[in-house]
Parts: C-alpha cells; structure tokens; sequence
C-alpha cells in the first residue's frame, strides 16, 4: 500500500473542491495557491478560462512594502490588493477555491483581506 505524500493528497482536496467550485463571468472564482514562501491569488472566469486579476507577493508593489512574504500579514496585503484590483474591474461578487488548502493561516489571512477589500462571498 502505497503512501500519498502532502502534495499529492492536497492535488486530490483540489480536484474534490474544483468538482463543487466554478467561476462565471457574474461570479468569477478566486484561487488561492500559497508556496513555502509565497501566496498567488487570482480571479478566473472558468467559462472562458481567462484570468481576470492576479496578484502576489512577488509583485513589485507589495513586495516593497513587505517585510516578509510568507506569513500572514502578507497573506492579507494580497488579499486586499485583489480586491482593490478586482473592483476597479468591476468585480464585487466571487466565489473563494481555497486550493485543497485547509481554510487556516495565510489562506485565511486572504479571505479576510479580500473581504475587508470589498469583494462578496
């Protein structure tokens, strides 16, 4: 019997979720993916496959203004980065993938941000 290693079973949480979890262009969705680190974020239209707004630590603008980048208060600047970004866009309303993430720490931490930004869900 083979064992499933983290990354393996976080890939299977995913695709469990992505199953329930889908974008439409009045409800785009909101992906999170959080590296050691990192944290992306990003606002797809799954019914084109487009991505609409995308934002992370690694972008110059928070990045200048962040000590670090892989704890939670940079979880919440990208947060609230993407929803300032997804509301001049015209967009209020998403629906949130947490990425086969547990809804814990810094991918909390964007939820939060996101919120506090404006967005809906």
């Amino acid at each position: 019997m083979a064992r499933r290693t983290r990354q393996e079973a976080r890939k299977r949480r995913h695709l469990r979720v992505r199953k329930k979890v889908f974008g439409t262009p009045e409800r785009p969705r909101l992906s999170v993916y959080r590296s050691l680190n990192h944290i992306y974020a990003q606002i797809i239209d799954d019914t084109v496959g487009h991505t609409l707004v995308f934002v992370s630590t690694l972008d110059p603008q928070l990045r200048g203004r962040l000590e670090k980048t892989g704890n939670k208060e940079a979880a919440r600047a990208v947060g609230e980065e993407i929803a300032r970004r997804a509301r001049e866009k015209g967009i209020t309303r998403v629906v949130f993938d947490r990425g086969g993430f547990l809804y814990h720490g810094r991918v909390a931490a964007v939820a939060e941000g996101a919120r506090a930004g404006g967005l809906e869900f």
